[in-house]
């Protein structure tokens, strides 16, 4: 706090101020015609900490910032702790999502002046240097933008979310970040053979549709096909969800959104690996044309699914997505991401995403860039056992366990099958991080998990 003091030229007072800068607390210093926000850290193990503390500082205070912040990252990295660029990036990302408001449908929004305005400008005091350092501010701002754009897509509400909406998304990235674009809907989907994701959709107005993005740059010498669950709206079909928490379920395209942001920031950073990715999205409504329980339906795959409870829905679409990823792409890796148990909630909490995959390379690999993101994965067990749970008497196999237990495990065996025993392939079940409760709303808000999760696997790989 004296070298600060120092520094900024800080009342006598501040330099003996008992503040112990706890993670995410701040303290507020009036120096002259400044004002200083010192942002505490914690005992911080890695930049993360540092990126969630600022966006928390930023959010709290931004209405009263002027149109130009200075970060001194200098005292954050006193000992040398981080790396230089890193910390860069994460303290750009940091403030960048500061900024975030959540007042999509409000009516009085307050005027974008200050540091909310367009023409805001950040003076960075850094250790980081020439184009090393430019490189990690143009990449922390084209993340931070996706992810912004996908905190808004998970929080709007089903009547202003339909498939077509995460189309639209999709074809908007295309353009800007220079990915080819494919659409199955409606008929198109089903003459493509896509049934069980039709069969998900076929109660709803709004079409379903596999949404297909390729970003493939020359001589890339892998192929990752990334696949995400996109179900706009999940009241639970015939197998009806409780009312209570039932709005949540507008983030139940939380796997869809997590690849929409991943491929737009992997092709403008223009990665050197192929990457596909696939969203298979539908709502899943009610009505007399929905599916019921015990009845048979297709899939892409050409396997037959005996349908125990329809609110087992997320599992259907993403049978069509990934064996439709594996046939048409060959990929080396398949990921796949989807809000699709509450069972991986009730076994580890929301501090980590649950990660299932037999390949212990592709598991260490996405551990360690949920460690670098901050979106944390804790691998889960895969034993064959927990595919006898999932046997059928009348179809190839059933959506639902026979016990329940191991939910989440067994979810993962059923979408295994569709994966036609790839042997690189992991399920993310991110039930319990894509809205959850943050600084940005009073109740559950979108959180954006997966975005730079993906990108940093992604990165590692090139």
């Amino acid at each position: 706090l004296q070298q600060i003091s120092q520094t900024y030229q800080a009342p006598d007072s501040f330099s003996s101020t008992q503040w112990a800068g706890e993670e995410k607390d701040s303290l507020t210093v009036f120096a002259g015609d400044r004002v200083l926000y010192l942002v505490g850290l914690g005992k911080a193990k890695d930049q993360n900490t540092i990126a969630t503390s600022l966006r928390s500082c930023v959010y709290k205070n931004k209405k009263s910032f002027s149109s130009t912040v200075g970060l001194d990252l200098h005292f954050a990295n006193a000992q040398k702790k981080y790396d230089a660029d890193k910390l860069l990036a994460a303290g750009v990302n940091g403030i960048l999502l500061g900024r975030y408001s959540n007042n999509l449908y409000k009516t009085d929004k307050p005027r974008k002046s200050g540091f909310l305005a367009a023409s805001a400008k950040i003076a960075i005091f850094t250790d980081a240097k020439g184009a090393k350092a430019k490189k990690s501010v143009e990449q922390a701002v084209i993340l931070s933008e996706a992810q912004l754009r996908v905190f808004d897509l998970v929080n709007k509400p089903a009547n202003k979310k339909i498939p077509a909406t995460l189309v639209a998304h999709a074809r908007s990235n295309a353009k800007s970040a220079g990915y080819k674009l494919t659409v199955f809907s409606g008929n198109a989907a089903v003459k493509k053979g896509f049934h069980a994701l039709h069969a998900v959709g076929q109660a709803s107005p709004n079409p379903s549709a596999m949404i297909v993005m390729d970003y493939k740059p020359k001589n890339a010498p892998i192929t990752v096909a990334l696949v995400g669950k996109g179900v706009t709206f999940d009241t639970g079909g015939v197998s009806l969800k409780p009312s209570s928490n039932m709005h949540l379920m507008k983030s139940d395209m939380g796997g869809a959104a997590a690849v929409l942001g991943a491929m737009e920031v992997i092709a403008k950073m223009k990665l050197p690996v192929r990457v596909v990715g696939v969203v298979a999205s539908a709502e899943n409504n009610i009505g007399s044309t929905a599916i019921k329980p015990g009845d048979i339906i297709n899939s892409y795959s050409g396997k037959t699914i005996e349908v125990l409870n329809t609110d087992a829905e997320g599992r259907l679409v993403l049978a069509d997505g990934l064996a439709y990823a594996k046939k048409a792409y060959k990929p080396d890796i398949m990921i796949d991401l989807a809000t699709l148990t509450g069972s991986i909630v009730r076994a580890i909490g929301k501090p980590a995403a649950g990660l299932f995959t037999k390949n212990d390379e592709l598991s260490q690999q996405l551990y360690n860039a949920g460690l670098k993101s901050g979106e944390r994965l804790w691998p889960m067990p895969m034993w064959d056992e927990y595919a006898d749970e999932m046997k059928s008497d009348i179809a190839d196999i059933k959506n639902l366990a026979s016990s329940p237990n191991a939910g989440s495990i067994t979810a993962a065996k059923f979408l295994e099958v569709f994966t036609d025993k790839h042997p690189k392939w992991a399920h993310l079940d991110i039930a319990g991080q894509a809205m959850n409760e943050n600084e940005f709303s009073n109740q559950a808000n979108a959180t954006g998990f997966g975005v730079h999760l993906l990108v940093a696997f992604v990165k590692a790989l090139s």
